[in-house]
């Protein structure tokens, strides 16, 4: 098989009358990340859903290695394509392990039991977000944010082509946000692993370009991607003003003579329309 590459095309999806977006295309390929960045209720997690399958497109088309994915059957999809989301209820008190091991359900037959070998795939996805130690712990009694690396692991242990994740580090403190963002780049540099992610945090864009990770950002709002880039040329002051109302500044810090790190830092809400939505 040929590199692996993803391709969404003129994708629309409406709730009844009302519009969610329309006209949306981009693509990704092998060691690439698609960050979509964009404020409450534009459409992020709608659009992941779509190109998932949860919901289906009014009009568009998702394409894997150029064939379309309704072509693809659900065991293919699933040696492909794996999901983190946003929020996930915990129903049962599964052990981390457990939960992880259901990441190699696709490589299981019915009746099977997991193997030594999905094991093993388990325990080093688990130590790859550093919660092996908690490998014999009811999944139900762990804190949001190690409900989150177990679900990043599970996606891990899938051993895909493509992760979609939706706000990972929705959930994290500031040291297992960093972990996953370190984890992301690993994934991509030595797995060649392609990811889409939706995120509030303009910055992990950058992280990622910082990291010489071929990053492309989508900028969502008003129903439509309004402008797609490098983050270097997509987070600009007047983008950030434009699609948040807040003003910001993007500054550069030289780490040493070999490396230098860009972030854009807000400064202020734009008071002549504090309160638009």
């Amino acid at each position: 098989m040929s590199a692996f590459a993803i391709e969404v095309k003129n994708a629309s999806f409406r709730y009844g009358e009302k519009e969610i977006f329309e006209n949306i295309s981009f693509s990704v390929k092998a060691g690439e990340i698609f960050c979509i960045l964009g404020p409450n209720g534009c459409g992020k997690t709608t659009l992941l859903d779509c190109i998932l399958g949860i919901l289906k497109l009014n009009s568009g088309e998702v394409l894997i290695n150029q064939l379309s994915k309704n072509k693809l059957k659900q065991k293919q999809l699933a040696e492909i394509m794996a999901y983190v989301p946003q929020i996930h209820e915990r129903t049962f008190p599964y052990t981390v392990e457990e939960i992880v091991l259901m990441g190699r359900a696709h490589k299981t037959d019915l009746f099977s039991s997991p193997t030594k070998k999905d094991k093993e795939i388990a325990m080093e996805a688990m130590k790859k977000v550093g919660i092996e130690q908690l490998s014999k712990k009811p999944y139900t009694q762990i804190s949001g944010g190690q409900c989150q690396l177990v679900m990043i692991a599970r996606a891990l242990a899938q051993q895909p082509k493509l992760i979609i994740m939706d706000e990972p580090t929705s959930h994290l403190d500031f040291k297992h946000e960093l972990i996953l963002l370190e984890t992301i780049v690993d994934l991509i540099k030595e797995k060649n692993i392609s990811i889409i992610m939706a995120t509030h945090f303009p910055n992990q864009a950058y992280y990622f370009e910082n990291n010489h990770i071929n990053t492309t950002l989508a900028l969502m709002n008003n129903s439509s991607f309004e402008i797609i880039g490098s983050p270097e040329k997509v987070l600009n002051e007047e983008n950030i003003r434009k699609t948040y109302n807040v003003n910001s500044k993007v500054i550069m810090y030289e780490v040493n003579k070999k490396q230098k790190i860009r972030q854009i830092m807000p400064l202020s809400i734009d008071r002549r329309d504090r309160y638009r939505y």
